[in-house]
């Protein structure tokens, strides 16, 4: 899993250069844990990791670059994401 982690961690700090390395995996982790909870609270079955890979991994190219800014809309997150 760790794997998964760190290629998505490091394509994400290459799409935003504000976020810190620790920022970037909370992200991923975070977006990993949702994509997966969400997927099983509809009733699908598990498609395993490289699905929530792919998944993560178009989230992070279409949202990565402004990452950063979601902590000022969503203070729920800001204790997780802060310098």
């Amino acid at each position: 899993m760790n794997e998964y982690f760190e290629r998505l961690t490091n394509e994400l700090l290459e799409k935003n250069d504000r976020l810190t390395y620790a920022q970037a995996r909370t992200w991923v982790e975070l977006l990993w844990e949702d994509f997966e909870t969400t997927y099983a609270r509809a009733g699908w079955s598990y498609k395993g990791k490289e699905l929530t890979e792919k998944v993560v991994r178009q989230w992070i190219e279409n949202y990565g670059p402004r990452l950063h800014e979601f902590v000022a809309t969503n203070p729920k997150y800001k204790h997780l994401l802060n310098q």
